[in-house]
């Protein structure tokens, strides 16, 4: 059986009108389907309303305990609980679940190496059966980007890492297709330019696009992302916006290995 694992990014979080157009689509999407969501960018906004500053190195969220109380309010509360609404106002029996909900994904605090990430987890397992359950009783799994470790301690994860675990721990069961959703249409050749989609990237010329710099900078940990997946038996991956949802739709940007 097919499985469609589709990750929101925060640009499509954080516009209202986008991420209803982007849940009409995702309850349209025919067969089991898992949504995975961040929220980053409305903690650090509701954290400047409370008093807390937000530490980022490198685009990370370094997560002191302050940190970690707001990122759980906010991704494991204010967006999942809005997004599991509205997709049941379209119909889409949705159901929001951080990893320690049904102990479906551990993971242990990320070791101090140069940077302390404080509360950062990396994901160790996921528990496939449990999420299975849950999709043959014909619920969508909607999950935030936190984890557990087991010993009480919730983790803030990289949501793109949470898609692709996921992914992975439930290509054992199902073909799982696996869609990282952003404001671009895919993976650009030229980012002057929204059209200029690379619309198929294998092992070898992701090699050749590393070359060109055409891949960098914050594209890296997502492509990264993408082939650890592949490598695991992921049937394949899709990086572009709402429309790759469109049934008709060619313009995006599939990796095969």
């Amino acid at each position: 059986m097919k499985l469609s694992i589709i990750k929101i990014g925060g640009n499509v979080i954080e516009n209202k009108e986008e991420l209803s157009k982007f849940l009409m689509a995702f309850s349209q999407l025919e067969g089991p389907k898992i949504l995975v969501h961040g929220g980053g960018k409305l903690a650090t906004q509701l954290g400047t309303r409370l008093g807390i500053e937000s530490k980022l190195i490198g685009g990370r969220r370094i997560t002191d305990e302050q940190s970690l109380e707001l990122i759980t309010m906010v991704y494991g509360g204010l967006v999942n609980k809005n997004i599991v609404a509205e997709l049941q106002s379209n119909n889409c029996n949705a159901i929001g679940l951080s990893g320690a909900d049904g102990n479906t994904i551990q993971a242990h605090k990320r070791p101090v190496k140069e940077i302390d990430y404080g509360f950062a987890g990396d994901v160790d397992g996921v528990d496939s059966s449990t999420i299975s359950k849950l999709l043959e009783a014909g619920l969508t799994p909607v999950f935030c980007a936190m984890t557990h470790d087991g010993n009480g301690q919730l983790l803030n994860t990289n949501a793109d890492t949470i898609a692709s675990e996921l992914a992975i721990g439930m290509s054992q069961n199902y073909e799982t297709t696996l869609y990282y959703c952003f404001e671009k249409k895919g993976v650009l050749m030229d980012v002057h330019d929204e059209d200029s989609v690379v619309k198929h990237i294998d092992s070898e010329s992701y090699k050749d696009l590393l070359e060109q710099k055409v891949i960098a900078d914050g594209m890296l940990p997502k492509m990264e992302n993408c082939f650890h997946a592949l490598k695991q038996n992921v049937h394949q991956v899709r990086i572009g916006n709402i429309g790759m949802l469109d049934p008709k739709s060619t313009l995006f940007t599939t990796l095969t290995l």
